[in-house]
């Protein structure tokens, strides 16, 4: 038996996505949603900008989820989704504020993060820690990102 997340305790409250990691269904996702708004916040600033804010999403990352990942007494439990944060942010750097462009990299995003093709399942199932529970999602987003990339080039060649 785990023990359930505090969310008076504002590691737990963050690395839970505000709260979004409690879903009982989908608690990636629901993760990734809340990632839509801070991006479409950051995506306000210019570029420097907005790369401090993933940078420090990331940064902090490890700590918050191996931090509430030891509290709870589990590897990356389901309901710690920071890391989902993290790579949305990331798979949406340099991308158009739009709803297009914010529904297809939350697809790519949630794709690569569900699938875990090469080597995300590898380094999901062999890096522990709050590093191991960020770097998948981290390559995930790189994946969407590329993804993302070559469909929205595709999109400006054809309209």
């Amino acid at each position: 038996m785990t023990a359930k997340p505090n969310m008076r305790n504002p590691v737990h409250f963050l690395a839970f996505g505000f709260g979004s990691g409690l879903s009982p269904k989908a608690p990636g996702t629901m993760g990734t949603l809340v990632a839509v708004p801070i991006w479409y916040a950051a995506a306000q600033l210019p570029l420097v900008g907005y790369v401090t804010v993933l940078l420090l999403v990331i940064a902090v990352g490890p700590w918050l989820c191996g931090r509430t990942s030891r509290d709870l007494g589990v590897h990356d439990h389901g309901g710690i989704v920071w890391d989902e944060i993290a790579g949305f942010l990331l798979t949406m750097v340099l991308v158009p504020v739009g709803i297009l462009p914010a529904l297809l990299g939350f697809a790519f995003f949630r794709l690569f993060d569900i699938v875990k093709p090469w080597p995300i399942g590898w380094l999901d199932q062999h890096i522990h820690g709050g590093s191991g529970i960020m770097v998948d999602d981290l390559v995930a987003g790189i994946y969407a990102w590329i993804a993302l990339q070559l469909t929205l080039q595709a999109v400006l060649l054809v309209g």
